[in-house]
């Protein structure tokens, strides 16, 4: 196949090229919002200050759009016609992001306060709420010959986040040993909804949109799934270990919060005297210490949690490759693909 784009970059560099590509049809579907849910909207994209002062910080690398430009250009087509895709697909995450920090209760994200501590949980709602409609929406206008058959595939991938953040909630009531526990496969059937669902339809939108043949597009939908894994994976290691100066949140925020992760999950699996001091110190009422914390964190790389979990995510990206690699691709950009999911990877290392 013949790509339609121009030289290809560095993983940075194929962010910023799709960012820009994206960012003013992103801004224009936000600017429709009415001005309250706009403002905050905003805010979380890290376009603004709380007080809707313009902002130069950070909303995110942009990843889930940047996928849905790379997969459309790999299948032939002109990154233009994956926008609606990218825009629908972003804000979608960014709907989650605002839902999920209420429910986790999240204070943090990103080196700023979470949209619900900065306007309250009743507004950070109705943003979410606002965010959701307006991706499909988005999707929906852009129509087309396969505009249908995208829109189906967003409501399929709602579904699977709304099944996926639902389970995680519920882990949080699950006991940490003995019946009932959370084991490796529940984890993993979680984290392929929540996280999985939505990098695999950010690679299948802009594709089904440009008319590709579906063995196609269920190939780019599985790499897109893989890599969810994956990156699911990286943050968790990086709720435990990652520098509060990159992650923009709190050392070991994931064990305070006590969040059945990876890293913790395969530790318990793996040796049984480290599953039972992790049951005591973290399933004991009242808040986690710092020093049980530290405590909890060594016991779970002394016992092989963190590298079994870096291992996994290296195995999913290697999946995503060969998911990649067996289909007709436009070999740059699938190239490009591959570069970034090793470049999200190494947020880790």
């Amino acid at each position: 196949m013949t790509t339609h784009a121009g030289p290809r970059t560095t993983a940075p560099g194929a962010l910023a090229r799709c960012r820009a590509s994206v960012e003013p049809a992103l801004r224009a579907a936000v600017a429709s919002l009415h001005p309250q849910p706009r403002r905050m909207a905003s805010f979380s994209l890290g376009w603004c200050d709380a007080d809707g002062t313009p902002s130069t910080g950070s909303g995110g690398k942009g990843v889930r759009q940047a996928l849905a430009v790379l997969a459309t250009e790999a299948v032939g087509a002109p990154a233009e016609l994956a926008v609606p895709a990218a825009v629908a697909v972003e804000l979608i995450h960014t709907f989650s992001l605002v839902h999920d920090d209420i429910m986790d209760g999240d204070e943090r994200r990103r080196h700023r306060d979470t949209v619900w501590k900065a306007f309250g949980t009743g507004p950070a709602v109705l943003t979410g709420d606002a965010l959701f409609a307006l991706g499909v929406r988005t999707l929906a206008v852009a129509g087309g010959e396969h505009g249908a058959t995208a829109v189906c595939r967003l409501a399929e991938t709602l579904g699977d986040l709304v099944h996926g953040q639902a389970d995680d909630l519920l882990f949080e009531t699950r006991p940490w040993t003995g019946p009932g526990a959370v084991g490796l496969a529940d984890y993993r059937a979680m984290a392929d909804r929540k996280t999985g669902a939505l990098l695999g339809c950010a690679m299948a939108l802009g594709p089904v949109l440009a008319g590709a043949a579906p063995p196609v597009v269920g190939a780019l939908s599985e790499a897109g799934r893989q890599l969810g894994l994956a990156f699911q994976v990286v943050d968790d290691l990086l709720g435990i270990w990652g520098d509060p100066q990159a992650t923009g949140k709190p050392v070991h925020s994931d064990l305070h919060r006590r969040k059945k992760t990876l890293p913790v999950l395969a530790a318990m699996a793996l040796d049984e005297k480290a599953a039972e001091r992790l049951g005591r110190l973290l399933g004991s009422p009242g808040p986690l210490s710092t020093t049980d914390a530290e405590r909890a964190a060594a016991i779970v790389e002394g016992a092989g949690g963190r590298d079994f979990a870096l291992e996994d995510a290296r195995r999913q990206v290697a999946a995503a490759r060969d998911c990649l690699t067996a289909m007709p691709l436009e070999e740059s950009a699938t190239r490009e693909i591959v570069a970034l999911s090793e470049y999200f990877l190494d947020r880790q290392l």
